[in-house]
């Protein structure tokens, strides 16, 4: 696929190349230039989980209705700056509000430097939870989402007689392992579609989740981040960082599992954001702990503007969000998940069913393409495909 993209790209560049020898450069060409349509199309059609669909046209850099564009100069002398000042203002607040719970408390340190304040106790932990969900909540609201359409599935008639007569069946040490998992799941599995998840998630359950570890070192985000729990990871490692944090994870999981005062884990197990149409294929970190998981399915319905981070960078994608009046989620949470033991000794089987219930709930199409083609089809856009 990525000689194919490579031929592709490089016609692409000697058609450029040729039009540009025989006019002018114009610098204020659009990006997709008319003569790659074709090409751009094809593209399309291989990378079909991370492509738009909205007015904004690919990588948001489409040719704009008239109507759109005096709806975002409205917006940008009016909403914008509003917008901007109340979401700095949230942000400064919960920042000082973690800065005062952690005061004179040292972080929990684990390995691989992972460090964090959500396994503190008491009235501090209390206020950082309380606090930090409803902040979560209030900058859903200053970004537009000012409701959110929440669905909480049940298991039917027909699905509880099967799981009865199933228990009935088991012997008694089977028996026992199902009532240690009658509890709470380990981990919070999600599809992923934005940034703007994990606004919901912490406004929601506020659980933990994995992150850059150059997140640790931002301003303001950073403290906050270690309030959350966030298992922090070196992307571009391929080392035995990498594993060490598959086993913090892991760890993490069996514990929010086992008791309840600790950090709940909220895992995206596709590795990456898609237009939200599409469920690529689970990595099995989230199932390795072989705890019971809580599938939560997020869709971001739009008519002008997508909230998908898809194919679209970030600042331009933050620009379009505050500029649209209205954002919507839907989110539909499944019944929590046991994995049958065939699923406890074979992660990518219990991965697998995982992923096929919620596409099947919320009728997405299953893809087999990931983080890497994702990679790929943003360089082949930009025309910055490597010759390599």
């Amino acid at each position: 696929m990525e000689s194919e993209l490579k031929d592709l790209n490089s016609k692409q560049l000697k058609s450029t190349a040729s039009s540009d020898d025989g006019g002018s450069a114009k610098d204020d060409r659009p990006l997709l230039k008319p003569d790659a349509a074709e090409n751009i199309q094809e593209l399309e059609k291989k990378f079909a989980p991370y492509v738009r669909n909205d007015v904004y046209g690919t990588m948001g850099r489409g040719e704009l209705p008239l109507a759109e564009k005096f709806l975002i100069g409205i917006a940008m002398v009016t909403l914008l700056p509003i917008r901007v000042v109340l979401a700095m203002t949230v942000l400064v607040i919960y920042y000082l509000i973690c800065r005062v719970c952690t005061l004179f408390s040292a972080p929990n340190r684990g390995e691989d430097e992972q460090e964090d304040y959500a396994h503190m106790g008491g009235w501090r932990r209390s206020v950082i939870v309380v606090s930090g969900r409803f902040l979560s909540r209030v900058m859903l609201s200053v970004l537009g989402f000012y409701w959110i359409t929440e669905t909480f599935r049940i298991l039917d008639v027909q699905e509880k007689s099967e799981n009865e007569a199933k228990n009935q069946s088991k012997d008694e040490d089977e028996a026992k392992d199902q009532d240690e998992e009658s509890g709470r799941p380990g981990a919070i599995i999600s599809n992923h579609v934005s940034y703007l998840d994990i606004l919901y998630h912490m406004s929601s359950s506020f659980p933990s989740f994995v992150a850059k570890r150059s997140v640790a070192k931002l301003p303001l985000v950073g403290l906050i981040s270690k309030c959350l729990g966030c298992v922090y990871v070196q992307r571009e490692s391929k080392s035995s960082d990498f594993k060490g944090v598959s086993g913090v994870v892991t760890e993490r999981v069996r514990e929010a599992h086992r008791d309840k005062s600790a950090p709940m884990m909220m895992l995206f197990p596709e590795g990456t954001t898609t237009n939200g149409d599409y469920l690529l294929p689970f990595k099995t970190g989230a199932f390795l702990a072989r705890a019971p998981v809580l599938p939560v399915i997020l869709r971001y319905p739009y008519q002008r503007f997508s909230p998908a981070w898809d194919s679209i960078s970030g600042a331009r994608h933050v620009f379009f969000l505050l500029c649209q009046f209205v954002n919507h989620i839907e989110v539909t949470s499944l019944p929590v998940y046991h994995p049958s033991q065939q699923e406890k000794d074979d992660p990518k089987l219990y991965a697998e069913n995982v992923r096929r219930l919620m596409a099947s709930e919320r009728n997405l199409t299953v893809s087999d393409i990931g983080l890497a083609e994702k990679r790929i089809y943003h360089a082949a856009l930009n025309g910055l495909l490597s010759q390599s």
